[in-house]
C-alpha cells in the first residue's frame, strides 16, 4: 500500500492497483502523480507479474486533477514541465505513459467519472473496460489548458483525429457508450473491475514470453515502418519458438492440461 495506491497481488501473478482516494474521488494530487510513477515503474522490473487491473475506489475512477494542485500550479506545481525527467516524458506524461511501459498487459477498470489526468491515465493502459454510464471528458479546455499527460500521443491512436480535435476543443462529457463508438473505449461492462479482472486472469494463463513479446510489437508498431516493425515480429517469433515456455504451451494444448509456465528471465 503506498500513500495512495493499494496493491493487491492475486496468486497467478495478476496484479489489482486500487486508487485510493474515494472521498477526493480519486483525484490527481502530487501525492497520486508520485505513487502512480513509483508502482509503474516497480512493475517494469518484477518478472512475476503476469497482467495489471487499474481501477478507482469508491464512485469513480479519477476525477482529474485535484483542484487545490491545479490552484497551486502558479506557486510551482508543474512549473518544470519541459524538464525530461523519465526518458522521452515530464513527471506528469509519465504518469500516463509509464504503464505502456510495464511489459504486461495493462487493463483499467473505469467507472463513474475519467476526467482530464483521469482520462489520460486510463488511456495509458492497453485495454480499457468501461461502464456505459461513466462519464468522460478531455477537460483541460475548461481550466484554459491543454491535454499534456501524453494525451496527444494515446488519443491519437484510438480516434479518428477530428473526433480528438473536437473533445479537445469543447471539453464536452460523454459516456462510456460513445467512448466505445469513438474508440476510448474497448469494452462496455456493467462491472468493469469484474470483467477487467477476469480478463487479467485469463491472460495470466498464457505464456509470459508471449505475452511480453506482444507488448513489446504492439508498443513498437507505433512508431516503426514496414520493414522495420517485420523484422522485429520475426526476431520476437524466433526467440520464442523452441523454447521452454512455447514447448509448455504446445504440451499443454495437446494433453488438454493447464499449463505451468516459468517466470520469465529478468
Amino acid at each position: 500500500m503506498t500513500h495512495r495506491i493499494e496493491s493487491i497481488r492475486h496468486a497467478d501473478g495478476v496484479v489489482e492497483l486500487q486508487l485510493d482516494r474515494a472521498d477526493k474521488m480519486n483525484a490527481l494530487d502530487p501525492a497520486m502523480f508520485a505513487a502512480l510513477i513509483e508502482v509503474g515503474e516497480k512493475l517494469q522490473h518484477d518478472t512475476t507479474v503476469r497482467a495489471v487491473v487499474i481501477a478507482g475506489r469508491g464512485d469513480a475512477f479519477c476525477a482529474g486533477l485535484d483542484m487545490q494542485s491545479f490552484q497551486g500550479m502558479g506557486e510551482g506545481i508543474g512549473a518544470d514541465l519541459l524538464a525530461r525527467s523519465h526518458g522521452l516524458a515530464n513527471a506528469p506524461q509519465q504518469v500516463a505513459m509509464v504503464w505502456r511501459q510495464v511489459p504486461v498487459p495493462v487493463i483499467a477498470a473505469v467507472h463513474g467519472v475519467a476526467f482530464g489526468g483521469g482520462l489520460q491515465v486510463a488511456l495509458g493502459a492497453d485495454v480499457r473496460i468501461v461502464a456505459p454510464d461513466t462519464r468522460m471528458s478531455v477537460m483541460e479546455i475548461k481550466w484554459g489548458l491543454v491535454p499534456d499527460m501524453a494525451g496527444m500521443v494515446l488519443m491519437r491512436e484510438l480516434a479518428r483525429t477530428d473526433v480528438v480535435r473536437e473533445l479537445t476543443f469543447t471539453g464536452r462529457i460523454f459516456s462510456g457508450e460513445e467512448a466505445l463508438r469513438i474508440g476510448f473505449a474497448t469494452r462496455l461492462a456493467a462491472d468493469p473491475l469484474a470483467e477487467a479482472l477476469q480478463m487479467a486472469h485469463e491472460i495470466a494463463g498464457k505464456s509470459p514470453d508471449a505475452i511480453r513479446a506482444g507488448k513489446r510489437l504492439l508498443n513498437a508498431a507505433m512508431s516503426l515502418g514496414a520493414a522495420e516493425l517485420l523484422m522485429a515480429e520475426s526476431i520476437e517469433q524466433q526467440a520464442l519458438i523452441g523454447s521452454a515456455n512455447q514447448a509448455e504451451a504446445v504440451n499443454a494444448n495437446m494433453a488438454r492440461r493447464a499449463p505451468s509456465f516459468a517466470d520469465p528471465v529478468a
